[in-house]
Order: structure tokens, then sequence, then C-alpha cells
């Protein structure tokens, strides 16, 4: 049987770390094609001995010739650099599946390419559909695209769906840990610190989104993508703070019944059903024992977490309204992790970029990348006023 050839864009990151021990686990069945990554050249440089895909890509041009150097012994690999190279690498003829697992704005572009070149999509990036889930949509629909999500609690929803297609939904339950804070005071969290915030109780994350998670904006982004990507309204979604991370998600159905799936918290199941679905492959990780685990479950707090209120503020606005608290928290969780910006004058940055940037209701491509920007020199210069 040919093997599945997969493109992960974010190699060096967590989740595409983990989706390359998804793929050595079953190497009869992927192959690695092409790999990307931002800055770590020597981690990409030390995958693609190991993998030996076509291609990589470092989308730091600066770092070109150095990868160019350390591959010099491994000529059947190319090497490419830059934002174009990464648009270009997704549409290679012999790709089946692109695993979008960069952070941020930046896998906006490459995933649109990936969608126009008919690839499927094992989506991790989730402010693709935050940015531009609109717009996303209508493409994966005009090419006739899957969209199998990987982030643990859209997995767990769309796990929870299958099967349940005539049915419609009720509720969208989409858990939580509530992060590192989740017990703090307000008077507590004007003195976090970055280290504070890294520690994530169940999860091993990067750095930015155990920071989104800490501020619970990763879940006002998990909302915005919910909404898109099983086309309910936000006020269908309720989200439950589940400090366990035990119940991933679940889906309330007209008749009262709920469906969740359940599991340890390992990325790697949702990665690979992503990979295998409809079918479902041996996987060599921790058994759940719900003997061991009691369940619990709480509702979040807006007035703490301010970032999630304006999370679904701006689902409620609609049109670029996301694009722009996107962008203005990707310049307050960078800034927050260089001691910049105080844990609570995130979201009040975040809040007052909202205000100033304009807003379009009917946004193009270009709007995006112009609001981005736009909303990107805003929050830097509320960071340093």
């Amino acid at each position: 049987m040919k093997k599945k050839q997969i493109c992960i864009l974010g190699s060096t990151g967590s989740i595409g770390t983990q989706a390359l021990e998804v793929i050595e686990e079953h190497a009869d069945l992927y192959e690695v094609y092409a790999l990307t990554a931002n800055n770590r050249v020597e981690q990409l440089a030390e995958q693609a001995r190991k993998f030996r895909p076509a291609a990589v890509v470092i989308a730091n041009e600066q770092h070109y010739g150095k990868l160019k150097k350390l591959l010099e012994d491994v000529p059947e690999v190319k090497v490419y650099a830059g934002a174009q190279a990464l648009d270009e690498i997704v549409e290679a003829g012999p790709i089946d599946m692109v695993l979008t697992a960069m952070v941020g704005f930046a896998g906006l572009s490459p995933t649109i390419h990936a969608i126009k070149a008919r690839k499927a999509i094992a989506l991790a990036n989730k402010e693709t559909l935050v940015v531009a889930g609109e717009l996303i949509c209508q493409l994966a629909q005009q090419y006739h695209v899957p969209i199998l999500p990987v982030d643990s609690e859209h997995s767990a929803i769309f796990q929870s769906l299958v099967g349940e297609d005539q049915n419609p939904i009720e509720k969208i339950l989409l858990t939580a840990s509530g992060g590192p804070f989740r017990q703090m005071s307000m008077e507590q969290l004007q003195t976090v610190t970055k280290a504070d915030a890294l520690r994530h109780p169940t999860w091993d994350m990067g750095a930015k989104i155990t920071i989104d998670s800490a501020t619970m904006m990763n879940k006002g982004f998990e909302v915005i993508e919910a909404k898109w990507l099983f086309g309910v309204s936000a006020s269908q979604i309720q989200v439950l703070v589940h400090p366990q991370s035990i119940v991933h998600s679940a889906v309330q159905f007209t008749d009262g019944a709920v469906k969740a799936q359940l599991g340890v918290p390992d990325m790697r199941l949702p990665i690979q059903y992503a990979f295998s679905f409809p079918l479902r492959l041996p996987l060599s990780s921790e058994r759940l024992d719900l003997f061991k685990t009691p369940l619990e479950f709480f509702e979040p707090d807006l007035k703490k977490f301010r970032c999630l209120a304006l999370a679904f503020e701006a689902i409620d606005r609609g049109g670029n309204m996301p694009c722009i608290v996107n962008a203005a928290n990707e310049i307050v969780n960078r800034a927050f992790l260089e001691d910049r910006c105080s844990f609570l004058q995130m979201s009040e940055v975040i809040e007052q970029t909202m205000n100033k940037v304009a807003f379009d209701k009917n946004p193009t491509y270009e709007t995006y990348v112009a609001t981005d920007a736009e909303a990107r020199r805003v929050a830097s210069e509320l960071i340093n006023l």
C-alpha cells in the first residue's frame, strides 16, 4: 500500500515533534515529504537527517546558509527558505496531507495554498480559523478539501460527531484545564510572572500556547475555531473548566444525550486520528484509569480571565474583529514572555486595540493582512506607552 505523504508545517514545535513520533510508530503507513521550521535550524537539520524528507524549509531566510551547510552531506534533501517557499512546498504533487502546526498568523497563507492545491488539512494552527474562518471554510468547500482538527478539544468534538451526520447539535461542551492560575484572585494575578504562567498543570506545550492557556485566550480562540469547524453559533458553545483534562470535550444533542471523548492528556492521539481517520490505529500510550481520576467541572470566571470574554465579544462582532484580537494577542503574549508587559495588562491592551483598529464587517484576504499589520502596530504602541 502506498504510504501517505505528509508535510509538517512547524515540525520543531510541540505538535510537530509528536507528529513525527506518530509517523515513526507507523512507518509502514506514513512518510514525511517536507518539514518546516521558523528559527530552530539545528533541530530541523536533525529531523531531516532522521526522516529524510524530500524538502525542508526554514521560514527565517537568515538561517538558510546555516541549514544548507548542516545538510550539505544529505543531498537528497532539498533546502529552501522564506515565506514564499512555505506557500510553494505545500503544493508539491506527492503530498497527501498537510499538518499545519505553525503558531500564529503566519500559518494562514500556507494553509490557503494547501487547500487550493487540494491537500487534506490536519489543522493544529487555530489562528487560521480565528483570523479567517469564513474564508477558510469557503475555500475548503470550493476545493472539496477535508479539514481534520488536531486540537484535543476539537478532535474530541469531531470524534463525538462521527455517525451523527443527520443529528443537529444542541450544544458543544468545550473543556478547559483552567491553566495554572485557576484558583488565584485578581490581586494575586497582578504579580504573577512568566515562569508561573509557563508551569501548565496538565499539558506540555510551546511557550506561546502555554501563556494563552494561562490567560484563557487559547480557549477563546478554540470557541471561534469550533464555531467554524462545526457550524454552530457562539451561543451553542459552553466552556467548562475541567482541571483533570480527561474529558477533552463533548457534544449535547437535541434529545439531551451527551457524547464525550475521554483519554489521558496525550496529543499524539488526536494527531494520529487526524492522520488515520476514519481508522483507529494502535498507539503506545498510557491508558485512562477512571478509578484513579476524579472528574470536576467549573464555570470560567470571565472577570478574572478577561481574554476569554474578549474572544466571545470578537465572535459577536464578526468581520475582522477576531483578526484584530489575534494580532494584539500575539504582540502582548511576546511582550509578557519578554517581561515588557504584566499578566493583567495583556487583556487591557487587547481590548484597547479592538477599539482603535478599523473594523471591517466583510473582510477579504487582503483585509486580514492589512488588519493584522495595523493591530500589531497599535498593540505595540500601547505596550510602549
